[in-house]
Formats: C-alpha cells, sequence, structure tokens
C-alpha cells in the first residue's frame, strides 16, 4: 500500500477506524456535512480504496526513524499493514482518550463530549507513542457547544445541542452557579461556552438557560419544543425545571435567590429600552438574524415574567478538538524538537488546529483537514 490513512468512521457507531472514509447507511436525502462525506465516500470507491470497519489503530511501525505503517486491530485481531509512502493520522482527535481529556481539558468541559463512541483518541495517543509532540492549541483545546442531557427511564440519554435557535430569542437568559449573567446568550455556541467557561463553573455546577411560560410556547427550549403544552414528561425527568418564582426556582437549580432576581429584573430593565447594557444580546447581524424579528426593538430583548418559571441546565462539550499533535504546513507530524517524522502525517483534530483554539465560523475543522489531507497526499 502507498498511502494508509488511518481515519475514524464517523458514521459507524461502533467503527473506531477505517482505511478511507466511513459510509453512510441511510436512504435519505444528503445535505450539507452528509452529502459532503457522501461524495468522499463515491470517490474512495470509485478510485476502489479498501475500506475497513470495526478496526482500531494500534500502533505505528517503524524502520530506521521512519514510519513505514501501522498495527491495525479489528475483528480478526492486530494485522500489520505497510505503507510505502506515509501513515496519515485523522481519527477526531482528543474525543473519548481519558487520560488526555484528564490532561488538557478544563475539569468542567471533561465529563460531556459529543464525538462517536468509536474515537478513542488511537490517531493522538500513537503518534505520541513514537515521539510526535503534543500541542493545546493556544486559546482553547476544544471548540465548545452548550447542551443539555435527558436522562431516559431506560437508562439512555439525549443529548441536546444548543445550537442558536433559543438562545438567542428574546425573553431567556444564561445563567451561572451564582445566578448570574456571563454571556452574550445570543453569541456562537463555542463563544457561549468560552463565557461559561471563564465563569469558573465547577464540573456539578452547569449553566441554566431561564426563561418563562411563554418563552417555551413561542419557542420551545432545548427537548421541548415550541409549542409543546405537555411538560410532564420533561418536569419528571429533572430536564425541566419549574417553579412559581424566581426565588422558588433559585432555590431548585441551586443559586442565590437574590442573585437571580436581580439578573432578571436587569435583563428586563434592558429589553425596556432594547439596549443589553451589560452583554450586547441583539447587537450584532448575527444576534438579530436568530432573534425574532417580530419582536422590537430588539429581536433577541423581550422581559422574562409573568412565572411560571423554568431554566435547563446546560454543560460544555467538546464537538472537536483544538488540541492535537503537532505539524509542519505539509501536514507532516513533528517531534519534540519540532523536527518531522519522516513518514507520518496528521489531519483533522488529530492535527493541533491552525486556528489556535479559536473558532471563525463553520468549516474551522473540515476546511484544514482537507487541505492538509490535500498537501500530505501531494507531499508523500
Amino acid at each position: 500500500m502507498a498511502f494508509l490513512a488511518v481515519v475514524t468512521a464517523l458514521t459507524s457507531a461502533r467503527a473506531s477506524c477505517a482505511l478511507g472514509i466511513g459510509s453512510w447507511n441511510r436512504l435519505d436525502l444528503l445535505v450539507m456535512g452528509n452529502a459532503l462525506v457522501a461524495w468522499l465516500l463515491y470517490s474512495l470507491r470509485r478510485q476502489g480504496v479498501p475500506i475497513r470497519f470495526d478496526t482500531a489503530v494500534a500502533g505505528l511501525l517503524l524502520d530506521g526513524g521512519r514510519v513505514t505503517g501501522a498495527v491495525l486491530r479489528g475483528p480478526e485481531g492486530k494485522r500489520p499493514i505497510l505503507a510505502l509512502r506515509g501513515v496519515m493520522l485523522a481519527t477526531v482527535g482528543v474525543a473519548w482518550k481519558p487520560a488526555l481529556r484528564e490532561r488538557l481539558f478544563p475539569e468542567a468541559a471533561r465529563p460531556l463530549y459529543l464525538a462517536p463512541e468509536g474515537s478513542t483518541g488511537d490517531g493522538i495517543a500513537a503518534g505520541m507513542g513514537i515521539g510526535a509532540a503534543l500541542d493545546d492549541a493556544g486559546d482553547s483545546v476544544g471548540l465548545w457547544m452548550p447542551c443539555s442531557v435527558l436522562e431516559r427511564p431506560d437508562g439512555t440519554r439525549s443529548v441536546w445541542p444548543h445550537v442558536v435557535l433559543d438562545r438567542a430569542k428574546p425573553g431567556l437568559i444564561a445563567v451561572n452557579g451564582g445566578g448570574r449573567r456571563f454571556v452574550n446568550e445570543s453569541d456562537s455556541y463555542h463563544d457561549f461556552c468560552m463565557g461559561l467557561l471563564r465563569a469558573g463553573t465547577a464540573p456539578g455546577r452547569p449553566a441554566h438557560l431561564v426563561c418563562d411560560r411563554g418563552f417555551i410556547r413561542d419557542y420551545g427550549i432545548g427537548l421541548v419544543h415550541q409549542g409543546k403544552r405537555r411538560l410532564t414528561p420533561f418536569l419528571d425527568a429533572g430536564y425541566l425545571i419549574e417553579s412559581a418564582t424566581l426565588k422558588e426556582l433559585a432555590g431548585q437549580i441551586g443559586v442565590p435567590p437574590a442573585a437571580l432576581e436581580r439578573s432578571v429584573a436587569e435583563h428586563n430593565r434592558f429589553a425596556a429600552t432594547g439596549v443589553d447594557e451589560a452583554f450586547g444580546k441583539g447587537s450584532t447581524p448575527m444576534n438579530r438574524f436568530n432573534g425574532d424579528p417580530e419582536n422590537r426593538p430588539n429581536p433577541c430583548l423581550r422581559p422574562i415574567g409573568p412565572g411560571p418559571f423554568y431554566a435547563v441546565a446546560v454543560r460544555p462539550a467538546d464537538l472537536a478538538g483544538s488540541a492535537g499533535l503537532c505539524a509542519d504546513a505539509s501536514g507532516r507530524a513533528l517531534d519534540t524538537e519540532g523536527r518531522p517524522i519522516e513518514g507520518l502525517y496528521v489531519g483533522g483534530n488529530d492535527m493541533a488546529s491552525i486556528f489556535r483554539g479559536t473558532y471563525p465560523g463553520p468549516g474551522t475543522t473540515i476546511g484544514p483537514a482537507m487541505v492538509l489531507a490535500w498537501r500530505a497526499a501531494r507531499r508523500g
């Protein structure tokens, strides 16, 4: 084999890595990212590239300091595969690797993550095993999404990513463990969570989204969809917290009552003028686009109340990693002295982000992954 790509199969819940790109077991219309992956899969099949599912990378092969292949572990056991030109690691980064999460991630962000279950940090671990350097990526080790969790009676759980649609709507605030606002709720999911992490929320103390019954009727919140009338299942599960007064709600979510009441009162004063003097909610085109254009003067602000009042707990979850293995502009993995490791390439979330822990927008991970893969293939 000329070039071996060790890639996590995102579409198989049990797959850890594959040769090539994972396949889709879907018959419906594919759009956006799904369509991109489907086209990549089609291209691989057209070129006759072998793809192996339920297969993990167990280590890298070295000969005279050069990476010459990898040891893969699959249903039939371990098997070495040689690669004449090189090996590229792209296995979704830190993901479910406990040792790496413990080493790199802030404590509040360790328990919850959105990577597929087959993403166990094998690529980064394999690279570090032969001397590749690990980079924490500067501003942030991850790209974050605020998520709420519904625990089902059967022991499974549903994790809901609060992308922006409920957070940006008028009549909602987010408060930290002190009962105070800490961020512009309409900002991007990554920026929202960066504010949450800066606020020092402990692992057992999530932030809470707070609203009233009218908000749920008009916009919904998390798993409670717009117009939902029967709230009992969400209340019984503890996903949605309900109280007649803000003081009672504060007691239920474990924040100081006076602080929560002040936060709501201040927010309502801003809603009356249409100007959020604390965090600027509704002050940018993106904020206003995701708000309610029928709500004036600010599409992202309206008073909270009267009761009953509701809260949903949210925690930061990594949707992708910024921390990863050091690499040069051709995707070559670098050792701890900054020297290229011959025959070893890295891309995707296995590579430390070129954006150094910032999140400029959609494509922050897939764009560099595609470009670096192309450059690595050209060089290798």
